[in-house]
């Protein structure tokens, strides 16, 4: 029995491919999707298929080796296609390497048939992508803040609107191009093409947070294995993202060199007894485990309380990190005081209350919504990012509409925004 394409209909639903290489992982689904699209629930999307494989050749979200990354990447999706009975030919692929950073700009344009049409966005399209691709950066994503018709708000989609000037706030995410172009070189050799590239960060968010929590306000923080990523929301809108190469991975070295005991080990360690928050108990709470190029019969102890003096200082570090960001983005007040915490570094025990401490914000943890077909062992925080970017498809989200144009000054345009926000209340 020959594979259907996946390009073709699948009755009158259509069929969708989503990769995700991460620093610890790749993960690849292949879900149909209604006609009618994704709803803000994950509602619409049937899970055929999902591929699961260790990652190799990655490092702190980048790829350092290509044969290693794609072998790994090839065996993921093999294993999603074999499942769904479908064969790919393209993929939404997350990004998370090449330094991300967000961009807040304008743009104008008159309109000179008195009709807004989509020759008029095309143009702040061409100016907005070369005004961010500058200095070796590549526009991953971008999506409309804000919108004016002849200086009063207007529509999502203007076009067919009488005006004689266009306006917009926008928001772009980039990234440094060598990463990227490596990112996509291993999907093209696993022979798919990219559907889109999608922000790691907002893929998280979209999987890990509400539709209230984005229009009343949110920052979604996803500490993976290799890396921390942000993004934040406001009125629906995607207003910024960010993403640092470090994660749970660092503590998993942290506790290998502390406890001189196997990488392996030092993994299974902190997923049953790692913690930052230690109660009483913790004290007299000891576990065992072997040491490095020692016989198997020698083991050594330890307590709870011990370990989190391993991990507590590098937490520290990722929540410093975390802090530094949120305090140098003016749009942080815009997002709200509500923090969502994914990713797989999340299920450690206590980082949710200490986070909460630190930033002074209420913080809750939370997986990947209900998808139909997605099984238990893929629901947890550690697949946000893939789950998401089967939601990233939706329109609105994924900046499918690419604008952009050129800078108008921050000052004017955060001052703009922010008196958008408190009239969308």
């Amino acid at each position: 029995m020959t594979r259907d394409k996946a390009k073709r209909k699948n009755g009158r639903k259509h069929i969708v491919g989503v990769l995700d290489i991460g620093t610890s992982k790749v993960a690849c689904l292949i879900a149909a999707v209604e006609p009618g699209g994704v709803g803000p629930d994950g509602g619409g999307i049937r899970i055929l298929g999902l591929g699961h494989q260790r990652a190799e050749g990655v490092k702190g979200g980048v790829i350092i080796d290509l044969d290693r990354a794609e072998q790994a990447a090839r065996a993921a999706v093999a294993q999603a296609e074999r499942m769904a009975g479908v064969e790919l030919a393209e993929v939404h692929v997350s990004v998370s390497c090449g330094r991300l950073t967000s961009h807040n700009f304008s743009a104008k344009a008159d309109v000179t048939s008195g009709l807004v049409s989509e020759v008029d966005l095309d143009r702040l399209l061409a100016a907005g992508q070369s005004y961010v691709e500058q200095g070796g950066r590549s526009l991953v994503h971008l999506n409309e803040v804000a919108l004016r018709l002849d200086g009063a708000p207007g529509s999502r989609d203007p076009r067919g609107m009488a005006a004689r000037e266009i306006a917009l706030d926008l928001h772009a995410v980039s990234a440094d191009e060598a990463p990227l172009h490596n990112l996509l070189m291993v999907v093209n050799r696993c022979y798919l093409e990219p559907a889109s590239c999608v922000p790691a960060p907002l893929a998280s968010a979209l999987a890990a947070t509400s539709e209230d929590e984005r229009r009343l306000g949110v920052t979604a923080i996803d500490i993976g294995a290799g890396a921390t990523s942000l993004a934040m929301f406001a009125e629906d809108r995607f207003l910024y993202a960010c993403s640092a190469p470090f994660g749970g991975a660092q503590i998993t070295f942290d506790i290998a060199r502390a406890l001189h005991t196997p990488l392996a080990e030092a993994e299974r360690i902190k997923a049953l007894y790692g913690t930052v928050v230690c109660a009483p108990s913790d004290e007299h709470d000891v576990f065992s485990y072997p040491g490095a190029g020692e016989e198997h019969d020698v083991t050594h102890q330890m307590t709870k309380a011990e370990l989190a003096e391993v991990v507590r200082p590098r937490v520290r570090t990722i929540v410093d990190h975390i802090r530094q960001r949120l305090d140098a983005c003016e749009l942080t007040a815009y997002a709200g005081r509500c923090v969502v915490l994914t990713g797989g570094t999340s299920a450690l025990t206590g980082l949710a209350d200490y986070v909460a401490a630190e930033l002074g914000r209420p913080v809750r943890v939370s997986g990947p919504q209900a998808v139909s077909g997605l099984p238990p062992a893929l629901s947890g925080a550690a697949f946000s990012t893939v789950v998401g970017l089967l939601l990233a498809d939706r329109s609105e989200h994924a900046g499918r509409r690419v604008l952009g144009g050129s800078n108008a000054g921050a000052g004017s345009y955060l001052k703009r925004v922010g008196s958008w926000l408190r009239e969308g209340f």
